[in-house]
């Protein structure tokens, strides 16, 4: 059943003894490679041996019930207790093997827009960011504003944040595989909301949506971008409602003239920051789209991202009168709406993470 663990013991082996070698860490970027890696097959070498062992445990414990009666039923409990730690450990194993998104450890660009309903919607994608902030404070994670787009009432057309998680010395993700994108990539796609909006003055619900896109943020190392493939224009920033805000050109818009990819960005001051944060977001649109391509064929998560901001194309529903949190892609349902707008997501998304896990293990056997 795990022929396949043999294999990476042996590859596990071999990254230890490169590790112990002070020659590999003159190359930072190499070194953090093969740390990644080892870090990766780890927990997979500790459960298998584990695994093993508990075989070895109850034949043992077998043998001794039948070479001294006296003793059989003590024996007969430990095997019992032994098999039920080695189904723990198979189920484990199980979920270990599951083919990893190589993307889990990246940080991400998520961006929030409004969709249909105006204001209210608007409003809405304000709340959804809101969510995110407090959910990634909960987490220890770091937030960082990139762009944004107020609407007249003081939510957002669309915004644009990036999400870091805590890094050690080396630079690398306090866990494998726990990365930022490993718990927002099931962000993706549109969020419907059913409530009294402000503006609502006989009291009526109304439907709204927001889109949320969610990028695994590139590093240089993921997409070489030409800077003879790119358009750059510059101009003056205005903020909401039109009104100019700078009297300079230091709003900047890209264009990546082979993939027709166009982002923009005017929240800093100088034209430089601005230029630096756009080719950022473009860097992550380019690996999406380069991720895409090479993975159209797969049943991959990221293609519940957003495609049309429209009510009847959702993912959630987030129901005020009822406080219910409803996720349609896995059935979850619950009574905290106002909890989970506070940042308590973690049980939504790990419903999610579930539902992935199983596919992915019942289509790899």
């Amino acid at each position: 059943m795990f022929e396949a663990v043999e294999e990476l013991i042996g590859e596990h082996a071999d990254l230890e003894k490169q590790l112990a070698d002070p020659a590999i860490h003159a190359d930072q970027a190499g070194a953090r490679r093969l740390n990644k890696r080892y870090a990766e097959l780890t927990p997979i070498v500790s459960t298998y041996l584990a695994w093993k062992q508990t075989g070895d445990d109850i034949a043992t414990a077998r043998e001794l019930a039948a070479d001294d009666p006296e003793y059989a039923a003590e024996f007969a409990a430990e095997v019992k207790e032994q098999e039920a730690r080695r189904e723990q450990l198979t189920e484990r194993l199980r979920l270990l093997l599951v083919p990893r998104d190589p993307s889990d450890d990246k940080d991400v660009i998520l961006e929030v827009k409004a969709g249909e309903g105006g204001d209210e919607s608007a409003l809405f994608a304000g709340d959804l960011l809101r969510m995110y902030l407090r959910y990634a404070e909960r987490i220890g994670w770091k937030t960082e504003l990139i762009q944004s787009n107020e609407s007249d009432l003081g939510g957002y057309k669309d915004v644009q944040i990036a999400v870091k998680a805590r890094r050690s010395p080396g630079g690398d993700s306090a866990e494998p595989g726990q990365g930022v994108w490993a718990r927002l990539k099931y962000e993706g796609g549109v969020h419907r909301v059913q409530r009294v909006p402000a503006t609502e003055s006989q009291g009526r619900i109304h439907t709204s949506a927001a889109g949320v896109l969610v990028l695994p943020e590139a590093e240089d190392v993921d997409v070489e971008v030409n800077p003879n493939d790119l358009r750059i224009d510059v101009y003056r920033s205005s903020g909401p409602g039109g009104q100019s805000v700078n009297t300079t050109d230091s709003a900047v818009r890209i264009t990546h003239e082979p993939t027709g990819i166009v982002v923009s960005c005017q929240n800093e001051k100088s034209q430089l920051q601005n230029k630096e944060q756009a080719l950022r977001i473009l860097r992550a649109r380019m690996l999406a789209a380069a991720q895409e391509e090479a993975e159209k064929e797969a049943s991959d998560a990221r293609r519940s991202q957003v495609r049309t901001v429209d009510r009847s194309e959702r993912i959630r529903t987030y129901n005020f009168p009822e406080n219910r949190i409803s996720d349609h892609r896995v059935g979850f349902k619950a009574y905290n709406l106002d909890q989970v707008l506070d940042g308590e997501l973690d049980p939504v998304i790990q419903a999610c993470v579930d539902a992935d896990s199983a596919a992915k293990l019942a289509a790899s056997q």
